[in-house]
């Protein structure tokens, strides 16, 4: 019966490494820090904390999972970033919201990008209510669009550009209950699932960007983030 079940996992392996691609991250967030005043995500994670939050602690692990805030003198969104190197692949993570108004941004940049504001090519946004993908690269983060994105300056014709480069779809989550998301880089598309139900799909030119260089997971108020996997197909 051992061997059985052997056979069976190791076949159930191979399919989701078929699936998916080569997994060259993964993080449980099964650590303690060793201080509580600093954040100290580790696994080579780094936050924004000291740059837009004062120095002050953003990111808390416990109970085998890591909970992301904003403190309350951050001038920007808490983040919490990774290196990667990638074209095509798959990103899973776990996430809770504890209340209706959370949200995070899977954000996918290439910092050595020029063309673009931060290295910021595309988002994956999640609330409790929808999924939001949307293209940065050839949209609102363009060094050609930016500076009357920002001043509100836009033209009509810009204006109607920038609704082609969205797209948000209804999908309704629980409130303090985990929820497994899986998000899909293929070419110029992008599809997510969400409790084992495909839940959106987008194609825009800024998603087939060659070279994806970090994971920036974006959040504005607060969220429990677990099990991180990033899977490369190309």
């Amino acid at each position: 019966m051992k061997i059985i079940f052997l056979i069976i996992l190791l076949s159930s392996f191979a399919f989701a490494n078929d699936k998916y691609g080569e997994l060259i991250f993964e993080d449980k967030f099964e650590r303690n820090e060793s201080q509580e005043t600093k954040d100290e995500p580790g696994n080579g994670w780094t936050t924004n904390s000291e740059q837009r939050a004062k120095g002050n602690k953003q990111t808390d692990l416990k109970n085998g999972y890591i909970y992301v805030f904003r403190h309350k003198e951050a001038d920007h969104a808490a983040t919490l970033n990774r290196e990667i190197e990638l074209q095509d692949g798959t990103f899973g993570i776990k996430l809770k919201f504890a209340g209706a108004k959370d949200n995070i941004h899977l954000n996918l940049a290439d910092p050595k990008e020029k063309s673009v504001h931060a290295g910021h090519l595309f988002h994956i946004s999640i609330n409790p209510n929808r999924v939001m993908l949307t293209d940065l690269k050839t949209g609102q983060m363009d060094l050609k669009i930016r500076p009357a994105y920002q001043n509100k300056t836009l033209s009509d014709e810009q204006k109607k550009m920038l609704k082609t480069k969205s797209k948000f779809f209804r999908n309704k989550l629980e409130l303090d209950k985990w929820h497994q998301v899986y998000a899909t880089v293929k070419g110029d598309e992008i599809s997510v699932e969400v409790n084992g139900k495909a839940v959106a799909s987008f194609k825009a030119p800024g998603f087939s960007h060659p070279i994806k260089r970090k994971l920036r997971l974006h959040v504005a108020k607060g969220i429990s983030i677990d099990d991180v996997q990033i899977w490369k197909k190309k």
